[in-house]
C-alpha cells in the first residue's frame, strides 16, 4: 500500500506541475498575442514613420489695381532617404540625365545616413514625373533577375514647394527685390517686408513601405501659414512707361544710370519708381549685388540747380525778396576768398528773383543766399527733408548728407544756394517738389498702399505724416515762378506739354566722384508737376553721368514730358482752364509791365 501511495502521490504531482507549466505557457501565449501585440505594432510603425515639412507659400506684391509683381507658384523639392540608397553610385550614374546634375554632385548627395535630404528644391512636376518612370523602368527590369529585390533603388520622395515667380519681369525690379535660396528675402521690399510675406512652415508626418509614401498615410501635425500680401500705390501701367522712358535716355545718353519717380504730392504715394539699368528677377546668374540696388533711395548725389528752389522759396517765406525783386547779376561773384560763376559768360544782368530760377544763374542764387542766415538756412534744409530719411521706409534708404550748420565755413552757404556741397537722393528731391505742389506741406512718401490677409480682407496704410515747411502764400509764387523754366525763354522748354500749365526746375551739377575725390561728369535732372496752378501729380527725372550732352533742360525734361503725359492721360487729368499771368524775368519786362 506504501508503494503504491507513494506513486500516486508522484502521478499527482507530475499532474500538477504539468498544470503550472501549461498556465504558464497560455499566460504567455496571451501576453504576446494580447497584451505586447500593439507594442510590436507601435514599434513597426515608429520605424517606418518619418515627418517632413508642410512649406508655407509667400505672400503676394501686387499694385494699386491688383497686377501681381511677386507671387509663389506651386513646385516640388525632390527629397531622399539615404539609409535606403544601397548604391549611390549607380544611382546617381542612373538619375543624372534625368535631374541634369553632375553625378559626383547627386552621388554626394545620396551618401550618407540622414533620413531627409533635398536632392532638387522646386522642381518641376515633369521633372518628378520623369524620375519616377525611370526609377519605375529600372526596378521592374531588376525583379526579373535572381536577386533583383535587394538591387531596386528606393527612397525618393516629392513635397510641396513654392517658386518665386515675377510676372511683370524687370518692371519694378529694384523696388520689388528677390528672395534667396533659403527663401527669405534678400533685397528690396521682398527683405524689408519679411515678417509680412513669409508665412509659416508646418508639418506633417507620414509612414513609408519600400521606398515610397504609404498612400492614406499622410497626417498633418501642423498647418502651413500663407504669408500676408502686401498692395503698392504702384501703378503698373505708369511704371511701364516710366521704365521705358528712363531706359532709352540711359541708353542714348550712354550714362551710368537713372531714375524716375512718379507721385502725388498730397497723399504721398508713389505711383511709379523705375530706374535703368536694371536686372531681371527669373535670371539669378546676371544679378550683381550692385544691380541690387535701388538708386532711387540709396545713390545720393549733389542737386545742383534743382536745390535752388529750397532758397528762393526760403528767402520768400522770409520776406527777404519777391518774385519781382531786382538784382544785379554779373558772370562771377566773389564771396570771401571764392569766385562763384554762372554755366555760360553773359554781361551783367538785372534779374528779377523769377529771373534769376527761370535762366538758372547760381550768381543770383548765392546772391538771394546771402540774405538768410546760415541758421535759417540750415533750418529750412530740414524742414524740405534734406539730411534726414523721408520716412518711407524703403529697404537701404539713405539720409543724404547735410553738414551740421556749425561746421559751415564762408563758403558752404554760398555753395548750398545754388545746390552744391550737400547730397540728396531722388526721393528726397522729388519731396522738395511735392511740399511746393501742395501748398507747402511735406507728406511723407509711401509706397504701400494696404496689406491682404490670407481671407482676401484689405488694410490700408496709415495715413502719412505731414510738416509745414513754407506757407500757401509762398507755395503759390514758387509754382509761378517754376512755371517760367519752361516757357521759351527758361532752360526746360523741352518739358512743356499742349493744353497743361507745367512748372519744374532743371538741374545740371557737377558730380562728385568717390575714386579721385573730385568733381567729374555730371547729375542732369529735371523735376516738375502738373496742372500748375493746382499739381496732381510730380515726376522727377535723374540721369547719373550722361556722356556728351548733359544739360538737364535738354536730356531729362524730355522724358518727365513723356512721363508726365502720359499721367495726366491715364488718370483723366483735364486741360488747363486757367491763364497764367508770368512774372517778369528781367528790370526791362518789369518796367514794360508796370508802364
Amino acid at each position: 500500500m506504501t508503494s503504491k501511495a507513494t506513486f500516486q502521490r508522484r502521478i499527482y504531482s507530475l499532474l500538477a506541475l504539468a498544470t503550472v507549466i501549461f498556465l504558464i505557457f497560455g499566460l504567455r501565449l496571451v501576453d504576446v498575442q494580447a497584451v505586447q501585440a500593439s507594442g510590436f505594432a507601435h514599434r513597426a510603425t515608429n520605424e517606418m514613420w518619418n515627418s517632413s515639412i508642410l512649406l508655407a507659400p509667400r505672400g503676394t506684391i501686387s499694385d494699386v489695381n491688383g497686377v501681381e509683381l511677386a507671387r509663389s507658384v506651386a513646385a516640388i523639392n525632390i527629397v531622399v532617404d539615404q539609409t535606403m540608397i544601397t548604391d549611390p553610385q549607380g544611382t546617381a550614374s542612373l538619375l543624372s540625365p534625368v535631374l541634369k546634375m553632375p553625378t559626383t554632385t547627386l552621388s554626394t548627395l545620396l551618401t550618407g545616413k540622414k533620413r531627409y535630404q533635398v536632392i532638387v528644391k522646386q522642381a518641376t512636376p515633369a521633372t518628378w514625373t520623369n524620375l519616377n518612370s525611370s526609377l519605375d523602368a529600372y526596378n521592374q527590369n531588376v525583379m526579373k533577375q535572381r536577386g533583383g529585390v535587394s538591387k531596386r533603388i528606393v527612397g525618393f520622395f516629392s513635397e510641396r514647394s513654392y517658386v518665386r515667380d515675377y510676372p511683370t519681369g524687370r518692371l519694378a525690379a529694384s523696388l520689388v527685390g528677390i528672395i534667396n535660396d533659403a527663401g527669405v528675402g534678400a533685397s528690396g521690399l521682398e527683405a524689408s517686408m519679411e515678417s509680412t510675406l513669409a508665412g509659416k512652415n508646418g508639418r506633417y508626418d507620414y509612414a513609408n513601405g519600400a521606398g515610397t509614401i504609404i498612400p492614406g498615410s499622410q497626417q498633418i501635425v501642423t498647418d502651413a501659414k500663407a504669408g500676408g500680401g502686401i498692395q503698392l500705390t504702384i501703378d503698373r501701367d505708369i511704371q511701364w512707361v516710366a521704365q521705358n522712358a528712363i531706359s532709352k535716355a540711359v541708353k542714348s545718353a550712354n550714362a551710368a544710370s537713372g531714375t524716375v519717380i512718379v507721385m502725388n504730392p498730397k497723399t504721398g504715394e508713389i505711383l511709379a519708381q523705375a530706374s535703368a539699368p536694371n536686372f531681371d528677377p527669373a535670371n539669378r546668374k546676371s544679378i550683381s549685388v550692385e544691380s541690387l540696388r535701388n538708386p532711387a533711395v540709396q545713390d545720393v548725389y549733389e542737386p545742383g540747380s534743382t536745390g535752388k528752389i529750397i532758397t528762393l522759396a526760403s528767402a520768400i517765406e522770409e520776406g527777404k525778396t519777391t518774385p519781382e525783386s531786382v538784382w544785379t547779376i554779373p558772370y562771377s561773384y566773389k564771396v570771401g576768398a571764392a569766385h562763384f560763376h554762372d554755366a555760360e559768360k553773359h554781361k551783367t544782368e538785372r534779374l528779377t528773383t523769377a529771373g534769376i530760377l527761370a535762366l538758372s544763374s547760381n550768381v543770383g542764387a548765392v546772391q538771394v543766399g546771402q540774405k538768410l542766415s546760415n541758421a535759417t538756412l540750415y533750418g529750412y534744409l530740414t524742414k524740405f527733408g534734406i539730411g534726414q530719411s523721408t520716412g518711407s521706409h524703403l529697404p537701404g534708404e539713405s539720409a543724404g548728407l547735410l553738414p551740421r550748420v556749425d561746421s559751415w565755413s564762408d563758403t558752404t552757404a554760398p555753395t548750398i544756394a545754388f545746390g552744391q556741397g550737400y547730397s540728396v537722393t531722388a526721393l528726397q528731391a522729388t519731396s522738395v517738389f511735392a511740399t511746393i505742389a501742395n501748398d507747402g506741406i511735406r507728406v511723407t512718401p509711401n509706397v504701400i498702399a494696404g496689406f491682404i490677409d490670407t481671407n482676401g480682407g484689405f488694410t490700408p496704410s496709415k495715413p502719412q505724416t505731414t510738416t509745414t515747411v513754407v506757407s500757401p502764400a509762398t507755395a503759390q509764387q514758387m509754382r509761378l515762378i517754376m512755371e517760367s523754366v519752361v516757357s521759351e525763354q527758361g532752360t526746360a522748354p523741352a518739358a512743356a506739354i499742349p493744353g497743361y500749365r507745367i512748372a519744374g526746375k532743371t538741374g545740371t551739377a557737377q558730380r562728385a566722384d568717390a575714386a579721385c575725390h573730385c568733381y567729374r561728369g555730371y547729375t542732369s535732372s529735371f523735376i516738375g508737376f502738373a496742372p500748375a496752378d493746382q499739381p496732381k501729380y510730380v515726376v522727377s527725372v535723374v540721369i547719373q553721368n550722361p556722356r556728351g550732352q548733359h544739360f538737364g533742360g535738354v536730356i531729362a525734361a524730355p522724358v518727365f514730358k513723356d512721363v508726365m503725359s502720359f499721367v495726366l492721360q491715364s488718370k483723366h487729368i483735364p486741360p488747363t482752364n486757367t491763364k497764367k499771368i508770368p512774372y517778369a524775368l528781367n528790370e526791362a519786362t518789369l518796367q514794360k509791365q508796370k508802364a
